[in-house]
């Protein structure tokens, strides 16, 4: 059941690391963004929790199995 949830979380943290847009730091950053020095936006925010939070979960199962077995 547990290996279910791994899977899935597996395949979720996949999808939201794919999803991220990478920050631009060169020069090109400068013109294209509108708020250079603002906050990012809450969907930004809202990925990268759930990223960290897929990559700790899938963690936590991978010591778990290898533990257990």
């Amino acid at each position: 059941m547990f290996k279910i949830f791994w899977f899935f979380i597996s395949i979720v943290g996949i999808i939201l690391i794919l999803l991220k847009v990478p920050n631009n730091t060169g020069l090109e950053s400068i013109a294209t963004k509108n708020n250079f020095l603002g906050s990012p936006s809450s969907t930004e925010k809202f990925i990268t929790y759930a990223t960290w939070f897929c990559i700790l979960c899938y963690m936590g199962f991978a010591i778990q199995f290898n533990l257990v077995n």
